[in-house]
């Protein structure tokens, strides 16, 4: 392969095909990098969707905000370092997994509150419905517990009325008996009085 020293001396022509090939081979290099720049450019809007698409997350998301701040550093680094592009996006790609799976367990879980939050307000409403359909047998039980409340206080009543009674009877009745035990007691002594007077 011809160097450049050799073409320093080689014929006007030769220079001149060198000079085409070595134009024809930069050509080509600077095609390649732009098309890399193309590639990068599409890989950089991929990556700007990505993140639109986590902002919406980021409220149901706080516990990974700082690896999305780890994945931009990277981003970051991989704009400046097209070697290790490839590598830093297999990555990205592999943390963008992670959170679509956090947001599926979220999501899951969400939906499972929803199905529990429907299932306990149909049974509020079951049993606001039963409540009013038994109103009036609270209304009547109510209404019987009064009444018996009432019964309960005049047998209270008409109890110690007659505990009164017979305490009163019962103090008659000694009077009596001690008035007749008396009365016994006065007739022998009459009799003995008389039969002293014979």
């Amino acid at each position: 392969m011809m160097g450049p020293d050799d073409v320093s001396d080689a014929p006007q022509e030769v220079k001149e095909e060198y000079l085409e090939k070595m134009m024809v081979a930069y050509d080509a290099a600077a095609a390649d990098v732009e098309a890399l720049k193309d590639q990068i450019e599409v890989l950089n809007r991929d990556i700007v969707d990505k993140e639109i698409e986590k902002e919406g997350l980021e409220n149901l998301l706080a516990n990974i905000r700082s690896e999305k701040d780890e994945m931009e550093v990277e981003l970051a680094k991989a704009r400046t370092a097209i070697p290790y592009l490839e590598d830093k996006l297999e990555k990205t790609s592999e943390m963008l997994r992670v959170e679509e799976a956090r947001t599926g367990r979220i999501m899951d879980v969400a939906e499972e509150i929803h199905d529990r939050e429907k299932a306990a307000t149909a049974e509020l409403g079951a049993r606001d419905d039963w409540f009013q359909q038994h109103m009036q047998l609270f209304e009547d039980l109510n209404q019987a517990i009064e009444t018996r409340r009432i019964m309960i206080d005049r047998a209270v009543t008409a109890a110690k009325e007659l505990a009164d009674q017979e305490d009163t009877f019962r103090e008659m009745r000694e009077s009596v008996i001690d008035a007749i035990k008396d009365k016994e007691e006065e007739v022998p002594e009459e009799e003995a009085v008389e039969e002293d007077e014979d």
